[in-house]
């Protein structure tokens, strides 16, 4: 389907909405609502360990099984159950997914949705602008984390085809409740966390929550702590009875460094004479090397009610992060002649990032004949600030035997000084966007919607770039009796992309277009939530060399420059089970991937595999409650992940092979938890990779590899109230 095509679809509907609403405006109201019945949608299940609807897809609370597209949510209950210690383990059973892509990293939480990384969003809001600026979420403070797979910038605005992961923080309640939290684990863990709310007026017009977490821990990699302090105060205020106020405060202070060591081919996935590198090697320098982050930041909500059909929903959120980051690594990654040294670089940076984000929305519900209107219009709107004063030594960190490490060596290690002014950037998108989603006779649904987006990118001493981009999606679902829910749709992306190309003109943004079909399924009178998908998505405007004919081209300005003529292709299959019954849950997981660059003029990379990208995953974890025992449980998971490229293509010529894709084996992990609740208290016994199994995660064509967790054991005391 061609882009104006979809446009001219989303004007009709466009359209339709906007005849619905005049039409609404003349009928008579108070008789239709007088006959109305109220419909109930559950929102977890018994457990509280599935969640039936999401905001993630349509910026509203919608069901997922009337959703045509591709969501998965974790619940708190779901979270805490998997035993996850960052937001990355939490997503390690989420179909499609693939957490850690790069190995155990104390930077971030980093995943790859349907061969790319997707966007990070903090309630509704982009959380994330540039890298290694920002502090890492601590999960104790979400109450859930929502997954939107494929192109979203129809509701969200730029951003890559993966997709998007909302973590969506958990808001004051009513009713008096809270936990106490102490952990204990491996690798030196301490951890104590709070979480209190309630009313703080008779009337419980004002509410009130305190969430706290304090960490101090080393890591699997030798000298690397994992210390955090965070602080998420917030309040609820009923103005009125068609206002409320919501405001969510965020402090965080965290001390780490290197758990990412970018090791050598050679000792890791290919032998060598001196065996395999340890996985809790450290490669940089004690004393020297860290990664400390501290963030402060305020969200505002604001949530009034028009009429009875009609609200209006205000999100906004200033941050101020800041990071300094010093290290060392090999670089390149591969070994001296000896087979045992590696060659260091030094690395200083100072990095602010500091974000305003908005999010107006007018939501309405309409009634026209036998179709049900739910309208979100909304404008959005970011304004994002990054500074890095880095400095960089190719041969500053000398010399290392990662076999027999000496620290210590360098005596003349880079500082704060040595960092270079680099210019800041900012970055300002406005979007503007409408969506329709129509529910026709109660069998149909029929979504439509339509972007409007415009992004400035300024670079200190230099020009700035303007850049616009028109998007849209179409979904369509039947609604069948007995809960099942078959769908098709359509959704684009787009993505800004700096500087100009080989021609002196200004690049334009990354383009996505995806279609994709499934089917969801709810049984009748059950707690099941069932979904399966199949999809293809291209991203177009990507950058490659010139091809040969375009050297001799007279408006050639830089023959070294690149062009937009690249193109990337993922397809595959999705699915999806959380099964709950009165002392049983289950939640499995099947994904194949093939993503690869379908259109490129750089050589050997046509038809290559995108890299750190499993062809196939499976997953499935199961909780037993066991009955004969009240209060005792037991959990087990099994994790699979299949092989993935280095990201080159293979060449032959002649019948010799020039280069062969380089291919990180497959593994399985075990996971397991025993856990007894009395009263008020719950004990358990958390283990990630049961068997300590060490694992590389993915190789990359530049040369270095990454290792996955080792084995990870909690025990955990939580006090409920």
């Amino acid at each position: 389907m061609s882009l104006f095509k979809l446009h001219k679809m989303s004007l009709v509907a466009l359209a339709v909405a906007t005849g619905c609403y005049s039409t609404s405006l003349l009928a008579d109201d108070s008789k239709a609502k007088a006959e109305e019945e109220i419909e109930v949608i559950t929102v977890k299940s018994t457990s509280g360990l599935i969640s039936y609807v999401s905001a993630s897809g349509a910026k509203s609370d919608t069901p997922i099984i009337e959703t045509p597209l591709s969501v998965s949510v974790l619940t708190e209950e779901r979270i805490a159950d998997l035993g996850a210690l960052t937001v990355q383990d939490a997503l390690g059973y989420v179909s499609g997914l693939y957490n850690g892509p790069y190995g155990l990293d104390t930077r971030g939480d980093w995943s790859v949705i349907r061969g790319v990384s997707p966007v990070q969003y903090l309630d509704g809001l982009k959380s994330l602008f540039g890298y290694y600026n920002n502090v890492r979420t601590e999960p104790f403070g979400l109450s859930q984390i929502e997954i939107l797979k494929g192109p979203s910038s129809v509701l969200y605005g730029q951003g890559s085809i993966g997709g998007i992961v909302n973590l969506v923080s958990k808001k004051p309640e009513a009713a008096t409740s809270g936990q106490l939290w102490a952990q204990l684990g491996n690798y030196s863990r301490k951890q104590l966390a709070g979480d209190i709310t309630g009313s703080l007026t008779e009337d419980e017009t004002l509410q009130g929550r305190l969430v706290g977490v304090w960490r101090d821990s080393d890591t699997q990699t030798d000298f690397v702590p994992d210390n955090s302090k965070a602080l998420a105060p917030s309040f609820s205020w009923q103005a009125s009875d068609d206002t409320k106020v919501t405001v969510l405060g965020n402090w965080q202070e965290k001390e780490s460094g290197s758990s990412t060591q970018f090791f050598p081919h050679k000792g890791t996935i290919l032998p060598n004479e001196f065996g395999q590198i340890p996985s809790n090697r450290f490669v940089s320098e004690p004393g020297f090397d860290r990664y400390d982050t501290e963030q402060q930041a305020a969200t505002v909500i604001i949530e009034h009610s028009l009429t009875d059909d009609w609200d209006l929903r205000v999100a906004s959120r200033y941050s101020d992060s800041h990071a300094d980051y010093d290290t060392m690594y090999g670089w390149p990654p591969v070994l001296q002649a000896d087979n045992r040294t590696i060659s260091r670089v030094a690395y200083v940076s100072n990095a602010d990032a500091r974000a305003i984000t908005s999010d107006a929305q007018l939501h309405g519900n309409l009634q026209t004949g036998v179709v049900e209107h739910q309208l979100v219009m909304g404008f959005d709107y970011q304004n994002a600030y990054t500074d890095n004063d880095s400095f960089y030594s190719p041969t500053g960190g000398g010399l290392l035997d990662l076999y027999n490490p000496v620290y210590g060596q360098v005596t003349d290690l880079p500082t704060d000084a040595d960092a270079v002014d680099y210019a800041a950037t900012k970055v300002y998108q406005s979007g503007l966007y409408l969506q329709d989603t129509m529910k026709i006779a109660d069998t149909w649904m029929l979504s439509a919607a339509l972007r409007r987006d415009r992004t400035v990118s300024r670079t200190e001493r230099a020009d700035a770039q303007l850049q616009y981009a028109t998007t849209g999606r179409l979904g369509l679902m039947y609604l069948m009796e007995g809960g099942v829910s078959p769908y098709i749709s359509y959704s684009e992306s787009f993505e800004p992309l700096l500087g100009s190309d080989a021609y002196g003109k200004a690049f334009q943004p990354k383009t996505g277009e995806q279609w994709e079909a499934g089917v969801k399924y709810q049984p009748d009178n059950t707690e099941h939530l069932l979904t399966a998908a199949v999809y293809q998505i291209k991203e177009q405007n990507r950058t490659t060399t010139l091809a040969a004919d375009q050297l001799n081209d007279p408006d050639l300005i830089n023959p070294n420059g690149q062009i937009q003529g690249g193109e990337v292709t993922a397809k595959g299959v999705e699915l999806e089970a959380q099964l709950a019954w009165q002392q049983l849950d289950v939640y499995a997981s099947y994904a194949y991937t093939d993503a690869y660059v379908s259109q490129s003029n750089t050589l050997g990379e046509k038809g290559a595999a995108l890299s750190a990208v499993p062809e196939q995953q499976a997953s499935v974890w199961a909780t037993w409650r066991l009955a004969m025992l009240d209060g005792l449980k037991l959990g087990g998971g099994v994790r699979h992940v299949g092989k993935t490229s280095d990201g080159s293509a293979y060449v032959a010529m002649n019948g010799v092979v020039l280069n062969d894709p380089l291919l990180t084996p497959s593994y399985t992990l075990f996971d397991a938890m025993l856990g007894y609740e009395l009263g008020d208290y719950d004990l358990s016994l958390q283990v990630q990779n049961l068997t300590d199994k060490t694992v590389i995660t993915s190789c990359l064509v530049r040369g270095d590899c990454f290792y996955g967790q080792r084995r990870s054991v909690s025990a955990n005391l939580r006090y409920k109230f």
